[in-house]
Order: structure tokens, then sequence, then C-alpha cells
């Protein structure tokens, strides 16, 4: 069965299309948009202006280097949600004429099972059940993988998601946006261990990140007020310790699941995947619980197309189809 898919995804500051083929990734062309930086942090009614002017030259693009012409397309799919309602719809809108006019169905994506579906883009795959922390800016969850399209959140954030965190840490150091990335950067050479911070211990598998945040704002309130330079000469220090603690919180947690579930194949999938600190942290967990460990390559961890187009290739497959009255769904569940 010949399985040709155009994928759009736009649930925030991205705007990508890709195209699969069986399986197989032809294109991924990802737009990203720079008027944020200026804001330090993502503007809704400009990202979904921003999307507006990116759609159809990246759509246009991601054919091209397929080379795959419109009529060639069995379907089209797009994020339906979790995300930002006024970006999510320009996605939506355009696959939804475009299907229509093409007269091929449609597949709507739930953006956080794409994320997990990302691993299966290349080897090597997981096999079946695994353990997958999915960590980005809107979402914290420990997920049971039981097939391709069956999945179980086991562990989840009860306030602030792992990559806010982050984000909102480095913005009290003054670090630009977006600010995981910058803290990741700036925490190389520094003293993981000179810091502290402390963390809420949250019943079960799930997590709390609030209280960490609160900390390190005191924390750095406290040393400038005695020393106003105390940043600026101990930056790649207070970088390092608060990523490691961070990390931490997560890593505690997905040691317990696995002790609680026996699964030792384990993955992780979102923007904060492809955290330095996190990748090294999780190889060392690896050695030390004989886990198998999972990364998505770099430019699968951050939101892309090329995850929508794989969840929808499995729904193809599947014949899970959505009609033109499908709309964005931007608390969509996993």
């Amino acid at each position: 069965m010949n399985c040709t898919i155009l994928a759009i995804e736009s649930s925030c500051d991205e705007t990508s299309a890709a195209v699969i083929q069986n399986g197989i990734i032809l294109s991924n062309i990802i737009a990203t948009q720079a008027v944020h930086e200026q804001y330090g942090g993502v503007v809704p009614e400009l990202a979904s202006r921003a999307h507006m002017q990116n759609v159809v030259p990246v759509i246009q693009n991601a054919l091209t280097k397929a080379n795959i012409k419109k009529n060639d397309l069995n379907a089209v799919a797009f994020t339906q949600g979790p995300g930002l309602l006024g970006a999510l719809v320009v996605g939506v809108s355009f696959a939804k004429s475009l299907a229509l006019g093409l007269g091929i169905p449609l597949i709507g994506v739930n953006h956080m099972q794409a994320h997990i579906l990302a691993h299966f883009i290349d080897e090597p795959r997981p096999d079946f059940p695994f353990l997958c922390l999915t960590v980005s800016g809107g979402h914290t969850q420990i997920v049971v993988v039981k097939n391709h399209l069956e999945m179980e959140v086991i562990g989840h954030t009860q306030d602030d998601a792992v990559g806010e965190a982050f984000d909102k840490t480095a913005k009290l150091l003054g670090l630009s946006y977006p600010g995981g990335p910058q803290l990741d950067k700036a925490a190389v050479g520094g003293d993981y261990t000179k810091y502290i911070f402390p963390s809420v211990d949250t019943p079960g598998l799930n997590y709390s990140f609030s209280g960490i945040k609160t900390a390190f704002m005191y924390f750095l309130r406290d040393h400038t007020s005695k020393k106003p330079d105390f940043i600026a000469q101990n930056l790649n220090d207070i970088c390092a310790s608060i990523q490691a603690s961070i990390v931490e919180i997560l890593l505690k947690k997905l040691r317990k699941a696995s002790k609680d579930t026996g699964i030792k194949q384990i993955a992780i999938a979102g923007g904060v995947s492809a955290n330095s600190w996190l990748r090294s942290k999780l190889e060392e967990d690896a050695a030390q619980y004989r886990w198998t460990v999972y990364v998505p390559a770099f430019e699968y961890c951050t939101d892309n197309a090329a995850m929508i187009a794989m969840a929808a290739h499995f729904k193809y497959i599947n014949n899970e189809f959505v009609t033109l009255q499908a709309g964005p769904i931007p608390r969509l569940a996993l």
C-alpha cells in the first residue's frame, strides 16, 4: 500500500512541513520565528501571523525537496493539539483546504504523541513496551508506550513544565531567549555541585517545578543584594548547578518509574531532550541500571513536522482519519 503524506506542524513558534513516504521521511522543513526574541517569550498573536506568512513557502519547499507533487499525496496531516489556538488554526485550516481540494483523507495528530513517535524516524528504534520521558516547554510526562498508537501517562507535572523552569531561570539570569539552550551553553565548564537547590517531593511519579523556580529566584535575590556582580562572576557555576538540580528531579522519577514497571527500554522526547546534561546523566543511569536508552537526533527533538508525519503514517495504516469538521484542540490530552 503506497502511503505518501504531507504533514504540517504549527503548534507554537515553528512553522514546519514534512513529507513521508511508506514510513521514510523525504523532507523536513522548519521556519523559525525570530520575532519573539525581543519579547523574551512567544507572543501568540505574532506567532499566528508568522505562521500565515510561512506556511505556503514552507510546504512548497517540503514538496520540492521530497520531489513530490500535490497529486502524489495520499493524505494530509496536521497538529491538532496541544498548542496555541491561533497557531494551530493556521495549520489546521491549510491542511483542510488542501485535503478538500485534492479529495484525500485528513489526519489529526497529537503533538505529544508525535514527539514520542519521533523515535521511529531513524534507527535504532525502541521495542514495546518502553518508557518515554517527554519534556518540553509545555509538558513533562512519563509515558508507558505500549504500541505506536497506545500510550499511558503514568506521571506528569502538577504545575510548571520543565522547559518553562529552564526558560524562567535563564531569564532571571539575564540570558537571551530561548533561555533553555542558552542556560545549557553557559553551564559548560561550570561546577555542577557548587550550589544546591531544593525541590518539592511530589507523590508517586508526578513532578513539580514551581518550588525550585521560587528557590532560585530568592537565591539570586539574596546573593545579588550583597554582591551586585554575583551573577556575572559565577554564571557558569550557577547555570551548571541549577541545570543539575532540575535534571535530577526528572531522573529521580524516571528511575522510580522503571523500577515500578520493570521496563528498562527508556526514551526521551521533546525540546528539553536536546539538553546536554540530561543526555549525559541519562547515559550514566543507563549503565548503572542496565537500561537501553533511545534519544532522537537533535533535529527531531524540537518541534518539527517529521514527527507529525511519522505519527500520521501509523494513523494512516490504521485508517484513523478525521473529518473536515475537526478543529484545533489547544489542550488535547495524550
